[in-house]
């Protein structure tokens, strides 16, 4: 079992490439993260990519993740960055509204800067980053009513930037996910792999479930051991539970560990934080 997740994605690098040479345009950053892991989500080095770009998080997907915690984090986050951070779902189109509000309030200076010199109203021009499957393209098509944004339940669907007129003073640029191209930090990079926000030639299903468990019967243990029926939260024992046996009366140690990594991808589990808010 491989326990070292290692990736070198040629198009990451060639969206990062783009991203850097889009930037002078762009008014104000969306920053969208996994609210399930918003800290291993959040792109490391965000502040010297965006350098001093008006910026707004959302904490997406948050459907999926602990209530309370998001809560917290959002906190953190806004207290961190000095900017506002939005708990979000690409489920429903409840907050659709308040996203478009917001990025209007953040850029009113710009709105006034325009007014000062004489110049047109123009839409503002906002760029929307994160890892890939944090939910962007899901985010673009609920603000559009639309699905212009292709998106997908696998990393990297979006390959290519395509600017969406979202509201008639709001453009969104559409970007492909983008990833450090080394990344030292394992728990992260295991994290990632668990959210399916990196591809499945860099992980060993395994290990990422087996590491994914060992979080769960930490944090959320009733949860989890209600869901699989078990009182121990191992691929062998839930594998066993199911009576999912292979040659030799062994436990089909593959086929569980991508069930167990499905069951949380879609929320089956319950909703859960990976990331404790205490360690941001």
């Amino acid at each position: 079992m491989n326990n070292h997740i290692h990736w070198y994605p040629g198009h990451i690098a060639k969206a990062e490439k783009q991203l850097k040479e889009k930037l002078s345009q762009i008014d104000v950053i969306l920053e969208i993260i996994d609210a399930r892991i918003p800290y291993s989500s959040a792109y490391e080095d965000i502040e010297t990519l965006t350098k001093n770009k008006l910026k707004i998080v959302l904490l997406n997907k948050s459907d999926m993740a602990d209530e309370n915690k998001t809560k917290i984090w959002a906190q953190k986050i806004e207290k961190k960055y000095g900017c506002p951070c939005l708990i979000t779902t690409s489920r429903n189109q409840k907050d659709t509204k308040i996203i478009i509000n917001k990025i209007l309030e953040v850029s009113k200076p710009i709105f006034e800067k325009l007014k000062q010199r004489g110049l047109l109203i123009r839409p503002i021009r906002t760029m929307v980053i994160g890892m890939p499957n944090v939910g962007k393209s899901s985010i673009i098509n609920k603000l559009t009513g639309s699905s212009k944004a292709k998106t997908g339940a696998k990393a990297g669907v979006t390959r290519t930037q395509q600017w969406v007129r979202v509201h008639d003073k709001v453009e969104l640029l559409d970007t492909p996910g983008i990833i450090p191209m080394v990344q030292k930090n394992q728990l992260k990079a295991t994290k990632l792999a668990m959210i399916n926000s990196i591809s499945e030639n860099a992980y060993d299903n395994e290990y990422v479930a087996g590491e994914l468990l060992k979080i769960l019967d930490e944090y959320y243990p009733e949860i989890t051991k209600n869901y699989y029926k078990t009182d121990k939260l191992t691929i062998e024992d839930i594998a066993l539970k199911r009576n999912w046996i292979i040659k030799n009366s062994k436990p089909d140690i593959t086929r569980t560990s991508q069930f167990i990594l499905t069951n949380f991808r879609s929320g089956k589990i319950g909703k859960v934080t990976l990331d404790e808010p205490n360690d941001f």
